[in-house]
């Protein structure tokens, strides 16, 4: 019988198709996307600004949240400005290089905020599981650890994908249908059979990441049966006021990227890739400042000694 011919293509750049429609519509969803990101911008900005010179913010809650702070807005820059000058330019080419450096680094990102919000949410065990012991579970030196780790783990986790799928020869066209490079949209232009190693690592990637999931699902259903009994219901309320925002946040990010990853080919309409890809992408970044920090009383009064130390100042 006759061999199936395989053909490969030489590809130096990929085309980020980004969002559908015509060029009115797409400079539309440009201009969204650029108040999104001015709005993730400052909001992450003041967090890590205030975690920073404000003494009162140095417990190991706001420790993580100056770190899932820094990483959103690394996060969100890796892919947002880069579609919004596509958009803007009506140029949508990408470097190989480029597109490979935007997989590792979404990735990495991704991994490590993911990482990073299981780490908070063992916190928040921590604190209302375990109050008298909180202090001595949630020192400085195990706060830093935990927080390494997470950024190791989100590095290891780039390294391996933006191996695999570098590895495949590539056979179809250069189009991505994406609005950034990510893997599913690149191994559909992959040679077929050369996708073999990257699905095993998404595999192996989102069983581990669904296992800790579990972890995290089993820790919150202590902290709520915890809470369930705190006899003040200002002190109930105060408790599942921190904590739901954070497991739908969690879980959020955790569904749109299995849907994205798992789904072998994931060929759905461009308009609904786009959208579930914004889930984990974008919306996380623009949220987290809103969910944990700025709606926290601590907060707002240290952004108040802020602004009235300006304010003095201007009338000096």
């Amino acid at each position: 019988m006759p061999e199936k011919l395989t053909i490969t293509t030489n590809i130096t750049e990929f085309v980020l198709m980004g969002f559908p429609g015509n060029q009115v519509l797409q400079r539309l969803c440009a201009s969204v996307f650029f108040l999104v990101y001015l709005a993730a911008l400052m909001g992450n900005l003041l967090i890590v600004t205030l975690t920073s010179i404000d003494q009162q913010l140095q417990s190991p809650m706001y420790f993580f949240l100056k770190n899932l702070s820094f990483i959103d807005i690394c996060f969100i820059s890796i892919t947002v400005p880069k579609s919004i000058m596509n958009s803007l330019t009506n140029s949508h080419s990408i470097s190989f290089v480029g597109c490979a450096s935007q997989v590792f680094l979404v990735i990495f990102l991704a991994g490590t905020e993911y990482a990073l919000l299981l780490v908070m949410s063992y916190d928040r065990y921590a604190a209302i599981c375990h109050p008298l012991h909180y202090e001595a579970i949630m020192n400085r030196g195990a706060c830093v650890q935990m927080v390494t780790v997470a950024w190791l783990s989100g590095c290891v986790y780039g390294s391996l994908h933006v191996a695999g799928t570098f590895s495949v020869h590539f056979c179809g066209p250069n189009i991505v249908h994406q609005f950034f490079c990510d893997v599913p949209s690149l191994l559909i232009l992959a040679c077929a059979g050369d996708q073999t190693l990257e699905y095993a690592i998404i595999i192996a990637s989102c069983c581990f990441d669904f296992v800790c999931f579990i972890f995290m699902i089993v820790s919150y259903v202590r902290i709520f049966s915890t809470v369930l009994r705190i006899p003040s219901a200002k002190g109930r309320f105060k408790s599942f006021s921190t904590c739901l925002p954070h497991l739908t946040v969690v879980t959020m990010f955790f569904f749109s990227g299995i849907i994205t990853y798992l789904v072998k080919n994931f060929r759905s309409s461009s308009s609904l890739k786009v959208l579930i890809s914004v889930l984990y992408t974008v919306l996380p970044p623009t949220m987290n400042p809103l969910i944990y920090s700025l709606r926290n009383r601590d907060m707002q009064m240290a952004l108040g000694k802020v602004i009235s130390r300006g304010m003095s100042r201007m009338h000096f």
